[in-house]
């Protein structure tokens, strides 16, 4: 029951990340979808790690595969906190986006991403139902 409880929690923390993109987007003062690009880099972020956890429980013995592949992870995080940043600070008269977006965008993306922390380490608890995964 404790691991069905992580998960509504993670569940509910995920939603509140993504509401925190949609407002950098949506709000009136705002009014442009780039913050919304950082949606990607969430879907590839996880996904290198992901494989190179099934290669090595496959094969037995850590090797540089994992390694390989969190450092491509955290070239995907790097990347979607950096891509707000680069198009608030640009050179145009106008910048890409507003500095309140950019905001919104980086705290959707530590909730995010403290959220998939919290998802592996419920995924691969001994006890958990879920570690089968």
């Amino acid at each position: 029951m404790a691991g069905m409880k992580a998960l509504v929690t993670l569940a509910f923390a995920g939603s509140i990340g993504m509401t925190f993109i949609i407002l950098a987007c949506a709000l009136p003062q705002f009014k442009v979808w780039w913050p919304f690009m950082v949606v990607l880099f969430y879907l590839f972020a996880p996904v290198p790690t992901l494989l190179a956890r099934r290669y090595t429980e496959r094969t037995g013995s850590p090797n540089s595969s994992m390694d390989l592949a969190i450092f491509i992870t955290m070239f995907f995080v790097v990347s979607s906190f950096a891509l707000p940043i680069v198009l608030a600070r640009s050179p145009l008269p106008h910048p890409a986006i507003e500095w309140g977006a950019c905001y919104f965008t980086l705290a959707g993306n530590v909730v995010v991403y403290l959220t998939y922390i919290g998802f592996f380490v419920t995924l691969y608890q001994d006890d958990s139902d879920y570690n089968m995964w």
